[in-house]
């Protein structure tokens, strides 16, 4: 979905354990992202957050738990994909996390792995990293 000054926008969950973040990985896709996609028309973050970790992952988050961890963007004329910005959030979650839809798989990264990311997604690798989240 495209939103503001027309540049398209994706709500993603950053979720850290043991010194890893959770990443995931859609069918006929090399790289990994971080779960989460775009607004249905007027639907709000918390909304797409709970409905696209419903639809990938079989989980439920709460709302009401959610952080903003921060908005990160690439621009136009990006070598890999531009112009886009991601708005990622910390939330608590119920359920274990399935691998459903359009999820081929899930895995857990530590910072060393940020090159098998996308380029939007390496900037919040380095952002974990810096605030001591994720070495």
């Amino acid at each position: 979905m495209v939103k503001g000054n027309g540049v398209p926008e994706k709500v993603a969950w950053v979720l850290v354990r043991d010194d890893r973040v959770l990443v995931t990985r859609s069918h006929g896709r090399d790289r990994f992202y971080f779960p989460g996609g775009h607004r249905e028309p007027g639907e709000s973050d918390a909304e797409t957050l709970v409905r696209e970790i419903d639809e990938e992952l079989q989980a439920t988050i709460n709302p009401g738990s959610m952080v903003h961890f921060g908005t990160f963007e690439i621009g136009e004329g990006h070598p890999d994909h531009g112009p886009f910005r991601m708005i990622c959030y910390i939330a608590d979650h119920r359920g274990e996390l399935t691998p459903s839809r359009e999820i081929a798989e899930k895995a857990w990264f530590r910072y060393a792995d940020r090159d098998r990311v996308s380029a939007v997604d390496a900037m919040v690798f380095d952002a974990l990293h810096e605030a001591a989240r994720l070495s």
